[in-house]
């Protein structure tokens, strides 16, 4: 049973300037411990059957593990891949800080983007890190038949373990974390540094959206039952990965069977 708790960085009319700053912890923490470098061959395997070199990254926030992950998969398949971040609330400047970064090997599109109603015109195989439990079991059910009426590849990872361990860990480690490596956060915006140390929102509604997500995970079989009920001729594989932390990241891999998307 998924708590009905609500997320801050999911309100329509949650200040985007809080929204930024918590988005950009989460790519700062999931870039510098390279978290999801496990999934790397799950991807890059879905890449291949689906003969993709475009990923279509959705709920990117500020991009997430996107950078890591672009070059781990670019390591891996010995060929250039490139993503494209979009988000229901594009953070653009990251975004351009991003493209400029990356020599335009992550781009962006600046339109909303609803994953559960992806735009014809963005084709590529899809992801989403860290975001797919924002979506219900109804939400999560159309994100993956959108992917499938588009014939599109899709692969849902989230990292995280349903125990008071973690829980533990957000409200010991994240205060921490905040403290000593938000000047760090590129690009540099000075409203973070305002609403972390002066008037501390960035903080507190970032560990409330950690703790909430925690106990909103799917497990594996819960994404492969969504993902079975969404057609026949797609291919799908669902289960779990460690990465250096022992953290386990759930995974879920759809393409068309034969091939395309």
């Amino acid at each position: 049973m998924r708590a009905g708790l609500f997320e801050f960085e999911d309100l329509q009319g949650f200040p985007a300037i809080i929204r930024q700053g918590m988005t950009d912890y989460l790519r700062f923490i999931l870039n510098t411990a390279d978290l999801y470098r496990p999934v790397t061959t799950l991807l890059a395997e879905g890449l291949e059957q689906t003969g993709s070199e475009t990923v279509i990254d959705l709920c990117s926030g500020s991009g997430g593990a996107v950078e890591q992950v672009q070059k781990n998969i670019c390591d891996t398949v010995k060929k250039e891949v490139f993503f494209v971040l979009t988000d229901k609330f594009p953070n653009v400047p990251t975004y351009k800080f991003l493209k400029k970064k990356t020599s335009g090997k992550i781009s962006y599109s600046e339109m909303e983007v609803d994953a559960m109603d992806v735009p014809s015109n963005l084709k590529g195989f899809r992801t989403i890190f860290s975001g797919f439990h924002h979506f219900n079991l109804q939400q999560g059910s159309k994100v993956l038949k959108n992917a499938v009426e588009a014939r599109q590849g899709i692969a849902i990872f989230d990292g995280g373990d349903k125990n008071l361990f973690i829980i533990l860990a957000i409200l010991v480690l994240h205060p921490l974390i905040f403290f000593f490596c938000t000047p760090f956060f590129r690009p540099f915006r000075i409203s973070n540094i305002i609403f972390t140390y002066l008037i501390p929102l960035i903080p507190f509604c970032t560990i409330w959206d950690g703790i909430v997500s925690i106990t909103r995970l799917y497990k594996p079989n819960d994404l492969l039952i969504m993902a079975q009920n969404t057609g026949p001729d797609y291919s799908w594989q669902a289960g779990k990965v460690k990465n250096k932390l022992s953290m386990n990241i759930a995974y879920l891999i759809g393409y068309p069977k034969n091939g395309e998307g």
